[in-house]
Formats: C-alpha cells, structure tokens, sequence
C-alpha cells in the first residue's frame, strides 16, 4: 500500500480535487426548453458555477419553485428590492431606463415578422406572437406592467419573453435566493456553440 501511494499520490490528489470541484463548485447542466432563445438552445450543454456572485443580467440556474428537483435557466432582470417595469418592451429598474442589447435580434425581429420564422417549429409559439401586443408582457398580456421585487429574492425571465414561463407568472414568482444553485458560465456543447456567458 506505501508503493502504490508513493506511486500514485499525484493522481489520487488530482482525482480528489477534481471530485471536490465537481461537487462544490461546479456542475454540468442541460438547456431543456426555448424559454433562452436566441442566446441559449435546446440541447445545449454547460457548465454552472455554483459559487459565483449573482448580478443582474446573469444567466442563472434555479430550482423550479413547484419542481425543486427541476432546474431552469433564465436571467437575471430583477435584484432584491427592485421595481421593475416594463413599457411596451421598454425596461426600467428603479426607475432608469435600461437597455437590453441581449433581447436586440428578436425584439427586430418582432417588429418586422412577428417572428413567425423563428417559430415555425411550433404552432402553439406562432399563436402566441400573432396574439401579443408587444414582445414582453406580463401573465395577462398586459405591455405595461410593474413588479416589486421582494427583499431576499430575484425576478427572473427568459430571454424569449413571449414562450418563457419564468417570474411573471404567478405559478413561479420572483425566486428566493437559497433556491439559486449558481450562474451558468459556459456552454461547451455543441461544439460550434462554445462560448463564455
């Protein structure tokens, strides 16, 4: 047993840490849904750090509020404490106008084709877009609307607003921070869809 461990001692620590990694830092996760098109895919894979700092903006991994053993991936739009608003697909937080250059190439394309095309796959997702009044609305279809967030808690929401089932629905909410599990960093899978987030 001394051989074998003056042998391998360098191997079995490297497994060790790698271990440790994988279950305190780390995680393989799967984008399951549409709800991040165009930024994310269905069947892409990545990577979440379970340790990283949740700012606004970031892509997250949260257990579903109904289906804890469930994860879903959506981002960042609202910190604790915030008051969200959103005015014919204009944001605002606290008040300040504020930009969302993530939501750019399908809010153009809303405007031109009611993103017909991109939603050729499903029916229901036409459907929807033909119906809607602008490319963000809240569960009653409303344009404009307002939220406050509550202190300890995050509003989340996909980047396909019109097909994402995330903090505007009154079934999720705004999600509690110890329901976070970490920030999705990289996607690895496919690999023509590598890239840092």
């Amino acid at each position: 047993m001394i051989k074998f461990l003056k042998n391998w001692w360098e191997v079995i620590v490297f497994a060790l840490v790698l271990l440790a990694l994988r279950l305190f830092v780390f995680s393989p996760i799967l984008v399951d849904g549409h709800s991040m098109d165009p930024t994310l895919q269905d069947g892409e894979r990545m990577i979440m750090v379970k340790t990283a700092k949740i700012e606004r903006f970031d892509i997250v991994v949260s257990g579903e509020p109904n289906e804890p053993k469930k994860n879903i991936i959506k981002r960042v739009i609202g910190m604790p404490g915030d008051t969200i608003k959103f005015d014919n697909d204009q944001l605002y937080i606290n008040g300040k106008k504020t930009d969302e250059p993530y939501l750019d190439k399908y809010k153009a394309l809303w405007k031109k084709t009611k993103l017909f095309d991109e939603y050729n796959f499903n029916a229901y997702f036409q459907e929807l877009a033909k119906e809607a009044s602008a490319f963000t609305m809240n569960s009653e279809g409303d344009a404009t609307f307002e939220v406050k967030v509550p202190e300890g808690h995050y509003f989340l929401m996909g980047d396909d607003r019109l097909v994402s089932k995330d903090s505007r629905d009154p079934a999720v909410g705004p999600i509690e921070k110890k329901q976070l599990k970490g920030e999705a960093k990289l996607a690895f899978w496919p690999l023509n869809r590598f890239k840092l987030m």
